[in-house]
This record gives structure tokens, C-alpha cells and sequence, in this order.
């Protein structure tokens, strides 16, 4: 391996004080010099922190939002929010919905179904001065330069920016279950006692988890200065750890479609989980669908994840938007972008009338499913087009919805199911194709799990999938599994030991120039020495398996003496291997800061040791002056500034 015997001459690719061709990458001069890659034992293991009374869990929907505790005492006992005022027909509402209302001088007023009837109850001339807002975790998924400055519009099409409003949101959430552990333990709790966690989807980019981190400080949930009381869980993980421990009773096998029964309602999963069993744990939530492969590893039943975290943006919420399109073929694009920002509030009530419709579909249903139109949206279209909905449906060539003399769209079962066919079928596909993968076989447990799970029509275009190759079960609180797990979760966060890297990462360095191996346009002569450019030095390719604890650990020395702060730009790439950060795929995607200020010491060559840990749910940097032991401040930064 050439590689690895260059790696003495590798040097950040632009080592020198002076320019040089390579000098756009913006990096200040530093030059690697052993890259190793050492795991640790598990005596030294992450530390454990603080010790803390009680874990919160927080699970912040697309759709609904919920938090769930247990004391570290009583780790058995998991405890859901109290119940939330004003629930909806139809839903059960352990959780609260995802929304959020601020007054028109933009102060926080209410968050779920008191936003959502306060919003309601406001008058029309009103409510347009009033910010109101849903569905906006998506936004975190979706941009693809997310940074602390990014906006999200309100329903009456004011921009605001998304880090005040996630940090309202964790605000409300602290609040309230602050104030529930203090009636509970009949005092005053503190927030220094409590353990945060806060679950997103697993598909999320490390930019979307860091701007979750950056929410929860700008809360006051934690602070900065203690940044582990807050640990950031994925969603199907924290699914899985829960569906692990299920007991029998708590589940529903869709092959027998009953409550299983027949065996001692203690045993786990089928008592069928045992060493080296693997499972899929589908979450399928509002905004997204995440897919993790694991497997169960006895006795401690730790897992290890077999496969990187795949999924994408089909969550229940692309059934909402085929709705949606259909209102705009009938009605018209132009009517229907309109009576949103005119009426918002009545906008908001036709899609919670659609909502309990949508719960209410089924591969069997042969009768017509009914929505209510506000009196609003009747009224408001006559003046627009002049003429009556119901003309309009008649004229409109859409065969499976009609007008009922109540007021009501009638859909014919068959037009229903049609608005959730794009979403399953991108999920189906999505299955299928991970299921093709070698590392997915033997796959003896699939788990459906998130709100979307309920869907009957969802479960069957499961079934016909797998045709029987695996056991498919769903939790019997389908829509808490993620809450009860995160919980779960906080209490030992190390139960899961090993995991995929979802991507590459690594930085530019300089290597020397060998002929024959390298491309000649990448040659830098230096001082007589020839050097290849924009060499890329993976710290960790996409897919491998990295253990909790494990550390990269790359040694950098600051270019002039002088230098207070080292700046390294780090690369990512989908591809297992890179070989230069010009190749297309390959983007700059964080930097990696050293502070080493107060560090200057006498010896020749200053070499600061970085350790890189991505066996976590988040990445995070360590480092260390070699020549006087002493931490250097580092941190890696995801979020474009």
C-alpha cells in the first residue's frame, strides 16, 4: 500500500505561509502526520457525565410532538406526558399536534391544540396578523445549506426564523414537563437534574442534528457549557430499543393479526429474539420514513446496526399534499393558493377534517368517505369564480369525488386510496431495494413503527411485499414507541455498540507526487519537493462499522508558531471511497476548529493530536498538545454560517 507509506509525507494541502496552487482550499497550513485509527477499550469508555434524577425524552414530530420520562431509579417505569386539552375526533392524543402560534409581534402565545383553537377562534381581519405554524420540521430535511439564519413562512406567508421557533417549541416542551416532575415529586425541579433527549429521524445530515443542538441552548433546555446533557437519539434507533424488550402482549403479529398468545405474557418478542437475530425497524412518521438494520447481540442485548440508516421524505404528510394537488384540479391552482392566505384559519380546518378521513381508510372500505368544506371555503370560492363548488366538481373531470347536498365531499373509497399511493410506493420501493442488499438477509423481524404504521393500506403493501420472508409486528402504541425507546435510550445510551457511517468524511492534504499513480494536473512543486494536491485522507468511509467509542485520530501541526487557531475544512462524500476533494460527489461539508491559543511552547514543532469520534449519534473532536498533555478547545461545525 503506497497510500499508507505516504502517510509520514502527508501534509494539509497547503502547508506553507507562502501561497501556492493549492492555497483555495482555505486551509491555514498544518501538516498530518500519523494518521491512526485506534479503538478503545471499553473500560475507558465515553464518561458518564453528570449523574442526573430523571431522563426526558422529548419526540418532535413533523405531524405530533410528545415528551415521556422515567427516574433513573425506576428505570422500568416509562411515563407519557399528561393528557393534552382539546384532542380530535378520531386521533388519540397522547401527543399534541406540531403547531405553533405567535402573536403579532412576534412573541411566543401557545404550541399544539391551544395554538391550533386559539388560531381558530380568531377573527378573520385578525388572525392575518397572527403567525401561525405547522408541518415545519420537514424544513430541516429539505434545505440543503441549512444554517442558523434559515426561515420558514408562516401560514399568512411572513418568513420567520426556524431556530426562534424550534427553540419556542423546546421552550414549551421544557416547561411542561418541568412543571409535571415537580407535581409529581411535590417540590420545585430542577433542570440540572434532568437528562435531555431529543429524538430525529436517522436520515437526517449532521447539519439538521447540530441545528437541533443549537435549538435546545438557544431554549435554555441545556446549556452550552454542558453540552452532554443533552443527547440527540435517532428516531428507528430509539424504536428498536424499544421493540427489543416488547413483550408479547404489547404487540400485534400482522401473519395472525391477533395479539399473540399461547406463550407467558413476560417473554420477549416471540421469545423468537436470540443471539444474533437480525431485524428491520421501519418508522414511518409524518415528514419522513427511516429504515435501520439491526442486530440483537445476548446476553446484554446490545445492538449493532448492520447497515446504514436509509429512508426518505415519504412521511403521512405526502398524502396530505395528493389532497391537496386533487383540491387544485378541482377547484384550481390559483383559487386554492388564495383561500390559504385569505383564510388560513378555515385552511387549517379543512385539512384536520381531511386528517380523520385519512385515519379512517382502509384496503377493504367500500363506502364513500365524506370531508367537510367550511362554510368559508364554500362562500369564499362563489366570489371568486363566481360560480358554486358544486359546479365546479360537476365540470371538473374527476370522477371519484362528488358534492353532498350537506355540504361534504363525497370520495369514493377508491379515490382515497389513490391520494396514499405515491407515498407507499416510494416506501415499498424503498424496502425492496434494501432488502435486495446482502447485508440485509436473514432478516427475521420486521417492526412497524410511528403514526403512519396505523395505516391499514400501509400495513398491507407491507405484507404483499415481504410475502412472508420475515414476521412483521407492530407495537400496540404504535405512535409512542419512539418516545418510550428515546426514553430508554437516555437512561443507557450505550446500548447501542456499533454503527454505520452514513457518509465519508475526511480532509485535503498534500501527499507526495508519485508518477504513474497520480494526475499530473495535481502536481505542486514546493522547495524542490513535488507534491500531489487535493489528496483526500478518509477519517471513515460510508458504510463502515464503527464502534461506540472508537476514535480516528489524525496529529496537526500549526503552519507558523504564532498561529492561535487551526481551521480544517472537513469533506464528505456519498461514495465509500474518495481519492480527491475535487472529484464530483465530494463536498465541504464542516470545518474542524482547534484553538491553540496559550498552547505555544518552546519545542520545534508544535503537534497537536485530534481524536475524532463517529460511533455516536453525533460526530464530536478532541484534541490534545502533545509536547505539555494539555486540551486544546476543538469543535467540528456542520452548520454553513
Amino acid at each position: 500500500m503506497t497510500e499508507k507509506d505516504a502517510s509520514s509525507e502527508k501534509i494539509i494541502s497547503d502547508a506553507m505561509a507562502d501561497p501556492s496552487p493549492a492555497k483555495s482550499m482555505g486551509d491555514p497550513g498544518i501538516t498530518p502526520l500519523s494518521p491512526s485509527h485506534t479503538q478503545q477499550n471499553d473500560t475507558d469508555q465515553v464518561p458518564s457525565g453528570p449523574s442526573f434524577v430523571v431522563v426526558v425524552a422529548i419526540d418532535f414530530g413533523t405531524t405530533s410532538s410528545g415528551y415521556a420520562y422515567a427516574f433513573a431509579k425506576e428505570p422500568e417505569c416509562i411515563h407519557t406526558m399528561r393528557r393534552w386539552e382539546g384532542g380530535d375526533p378520531g386521533v388519540s392524543n397522547q401527543k399534541t399536534p406540531t403547531t405553533i402560534l405567535l402573536t403579532p409581534d412576534r412573541k411566543f402565545h401557545s404550541f399544539g391544540y391551544a395554538a391550533r383553537d386559539f388560531y381558530h377562534d380568531l377573527d378573520p381581519s385578525e388572525s392575518k396578523h397572527w403567525l401561525y405554524l405547522e408541518k415545519f420540521k420537514m424544513k430541516l430535511h429539505t434545505t440543503a445549506n441549512l444554517s442558523i439564519n434559515t426561515d420558514l413562512h408562516a401560514a399568512n406567508g411572513k418568513r420567520v426564523k426556524a431556530l426562534d421557533i424550534f427553540a419556542y417549541a423546546l421552550a414549551f416542551f421544557k416547561e411542561q414537563a418541568l412543571k409535571e416532575l415537580s407535581d409529581q415529586t411535590g417540590g420545585e425541579f430542577d433542570n440540572s437534574d434532568v437528562r435531555w433527549v431529543i429524538t430525529v429521524p436517522a436520515i437526517w445530515k449532521m447539519p439538521a442534528k447540530q441545528f437541533m443542538r443549537e435549538a435546545a441552548y438557544k431554549s435554555g433546555l441545556v446549556s452550552r457549557e454542558n453540552p452532554e446533557q443533552l443527547i440527540i437519539a435517532l428516531e428507528p434507533e430509539a424504536a428498536s430499543i424499544y421493540c427489543r424488550k416488547l413483550r408479547l402482549h404489547q404487540m400485534v403479529d400482522l401473519g395472525t393479526q391477533t395479539t399473540q398468545n399461547g406463550f407467558s405474557p413476560s417473554d420477549n418478542v416471540g421469545s423468537g429474539m436470540s443471539q444474533g437475530d437480525r431485524y428491520v425497524v421501519v418508522d414511518c412518521g409524518g415528514g419522513t420514513v427511516d429504515l435501520t438494520v439491526h442486530q440483537i447481540r445476548l446476553p446484554e442485548g446490545h445492538l449493532k446496526e448492520l447497515y446504514k440508516a436509509s429512508g426518505g421524505p415519504y412521511g403521512s404528510i405526502g398524502i396530505d399534499y395528493e389532497f391537496e394537488k386533487l383540491l387544485c384540479k378541482i377547484f384550481g391552482q390559483d383559487f386554492i393558493d388564495q383561500f390559504k392566505i385569505k383564510r388560513p384559519a378555515a385552511w387549517v380546518d379543512l385539512m384536520i377534517a381531511f386528517e380523520s378521513r385519512k385515519r379512517a381508510a382502509a384496503p377493504d372500505r367500500t363506502n364513500p368517505l365524506n370531508i367537510n368544506l367550511p362554510f368559508s371555503f364554500i362562500d369564499y370560492y362563489k366570489k371568486f369564480r363566481g360560480h358554486s363548488v358544486e359546479h365546479a366538481l360537476r365540470k371538473s373531470n374527476v370522477d371519484f369525488v362528488k358534492w353532498s347536498s350537506q355540504g361534504m365531499l363525497r370520495m369514493n373509497p377508491d379515490a382515497m386510496n389513490s391520494l396514499f399511493k405515491p407515498t407507499i410506493d416510494h416506501i415499498i420501493q424503498h424496502l425492496t431495494e434494501l432488502f435486495e442488499k446482502p447485508e440485509v438477509s436473514d432478516i427475521k423481524f420486521l417492526f412497524l413503527v410511528g403514526g403512519f404504521a396505523e395505516s391499514p393500506l400501509l400495513q398491507q403493501a407491507v405484507q404483499n411485499m415481504l410475502q412472508g420472508r420475515s414476521r412483521i409486528i407492530i407495537p400496540h402504541d404504535v405512535g409512542l414507541t419512539i418516545l418510550k425507546g428515546a426514553v430508554l435510550f437516555g437512561l443507557d445510551p450505550s446500548v447501542i455498540k456499533v454503527r454505520r457511517s452514513p457518509l465519508t468524511y475526511g480532509v485535503g492534504v498534500l501527499n507526495r507526487f508519485v508518477e504513474g499513480k497520480h494526475p499530473p494536473e495535481k502536481l505542486l512543486v514546493k522547495d524542490g519537493t513535488r507534491w500531489c494536491t487535493d489528496v483526500f485522507d478518509t477519517f471513515i468511509a460510508a458504510d463502515q462499522s464503527v464502534a461506540l467509542g472508537e476514535m480516528v485520530k489524525r496529529s496537526y501541526t500549526p503552519a507558523k508558531p504564532s498561529q492561535q487557531v487551526i481551521v480544517i475544512h472537513v469533506y464528505c462524500s456519498e461514495k465509500e471511497n474518495a481519492s480527491f476533494i475535487s472529484e464530483p460527489g465530494v463536498r465541504k461539508c464542516g470545518t474542524l476548529r482547534l484553538d491553540v491559543s496559550g498552547t505555544e511552547s518552546t519545542a520545534a514543532r508544535r503537534e497537536i493530536q485530534t481524536l475524532m469520534q463517529f460511533g455516536d449519534t453525533e460526530i464530536r473532536a478532541m484534541a490534545v498538545d502533545v509536547s505539555t498533555g494539555r486540551t486544546v478547545k476543538a469543535s467540528i461545525d456542520f452548520l454553513s454560517h
